[in-house]
């Protein structure tokens, strides 16, 4: 029987971001009714807001239906809504935790999340039994799948139902042993401005994975507006967009200005867009032109943005776009130095040739190491920082162009 009255509470599993969760199942003789999935309440508990798109239900009229260990390239919100099951799950994703198995039984007052890569299976223990399930993908022949053998002795699911005694396809009884597994890669990373001072160190940074992905323009305009149909964005799991227009005093003269919108502006809202469709995390690295300078502190995060110049305003209008993606970070900084084009280098090659240059001394701020900032990028993905706005320099004196040009 179906356990009444539970509160909405969490179980950890021994599988990393395998979460099981007791529903509240309310009911007398006449039936039964639970909340099945509530976003609110569950996020609140530690479900990521992994964003559905599919409801499937898969009805099973005889006891000992077994379905094979199939890893799936979308995360799953897995239920009973009649009967009773035994699932299991494999951790098939590349890393520590590949190979290590969880199960346990399944009624009405039980559902559990499943991660993408995590092989899910299943086997009824009652007629009729109705299982569902909420996908955050829509179904692709493009989509790839690892399997595993439901009688893996390594993993050595304790199966109710001896798997000689239950109905399982053949497909399914023809898996490979873990042993031949493929682990199932991480969902990708894209750099956009790959050819930039910051693109180059965030390749430093991040190295060249086969999950990584680089780009520069060239190999995708942002601003296109075809770009949802440019790569099954499904796939990917953060855009980096370290590309811009920055020339700050062309972006004044009227074809700078078209180039400055439609980079910094336009093309960063398409990029919103598909982050916000597909369950991206967009780090879109920001300016402090979208402050006025008129401050005599540094800025903080919650300053108001109030441009001045063309330049300054279109990365603001970017900055807006992108604070509408749930999963988001905007990282301004300024006076960036790298493998590159920059004042640095412009003044090194001026003294080499014994030019003395004349340079502003009103401006003020800090240098800011391509190198540094694309660690500091790296740290806020891999410790799952709040998302939202972070402002990002070396530290150190505050300095002019007229100091750093000495």
């Amino acid at each position: 029987m179906t356990e009444f009255g539970k509160e909405l509470s969490l179980r950890k599993t021994p599988i990393p971001g395998l979460m099981v969760f007791d529903l509240p199942v309310h009911g007398d003789s006449r039936g039964w009714f639970k909340e099945n999935w509530q976003r609110e309440k569950m996020t609140a508990l530690g479900l990521p807001d992994f964003g559905p798109v599919q409801n499937n239900v898969s009805f099973n009229d005889a006891v000992g239906t077994t379905r094979g260990i199939h890893a799936e390239p979308w995360d799953k919100w897995i239920s009973v809504a009649s009967g009773k099951i035994f699932a299991a799950w494999v951790d098939l994703r590349d890393g520590p935790s590949f190979g290590t198995a969880f199960s346990l039984e399944l009624d009405a007052s039980v559902a559990v999340f499943v991660p993408r890569g995590v092989g899910n299976s299943y086997q009824t223990l009652e007629v009729d039994t109705s299982y569902t399930y909420l996908v955050n993908d829509h179904w692709s022949p493009e989509a790839a799948y690892s399997f595993l053998n439901l009688e893996d002795e390594s993993v050595a699911v304790p199966w109710p139902i001896p798997l000689t005694q239950a109905e399982v396809s053949q497909k399914d009884r023809a898996h490979p042993r873990l042993a031949d597994v493929k682990p199932v890669p991480p969902r990708k990373t894209l750099v956009l401005g790959a050819g930039g001072q910051l693109g180059k160190a965030l390749r430093q940074t991040f190295g060249d994975a086969a999950y990584m992905e680089y780009a520069t323009r060239a190999d995708l305009d942002v601003s296109a507006s075809d770009l949802s149909n440019a790569r099954r964005w499904r796939d990917y799991d953060v855009i980096i967009n370290a590309a811009a227009f920055t020339a700050v005093d062309a972006a004044e003269s009227p074809d700078g200005r078209k180039e400055a919108w439609s980079a910094n502006a336009a093309g960063v809202s398409n990029l919103a867009a598909i982050a916000a469709a597909n369950g991206i995390t967009l780090v879109h690295i920001s300016s402090d032109y979208v402050f006025d300078g008129g401050s005599s502190r540094p800025y903080r995060e919650d300053d108001a943005i109030c441009p001045l110049g063309v330049y300054g305003q279109s990365k603001a209008a970017g900055d807006l776009a992108v604070a509408t993606v749930p999963r988001h970070y905007i990282v301004r900084t300024g006076w960036v130095f790298g493998d590159g084009p920059n004042f640095v280098a412009t003044m090194r090659s001026l003294a080499d040739r014994g030019v003395s240059p004349h340079v502003v001394s009103d401006q003020f701020g800090r240098p800011t190491f391509a190198g540094d900032l694309s660690q500091a990028i790296a740290h806020l993905l891999r410790s799952g920082a709040p998302t939202g706005v972070y402002n990002v320099t070396n530290s150190g004196d505050v300095v002019s162009w007229v100091d750093i040009a000495r």
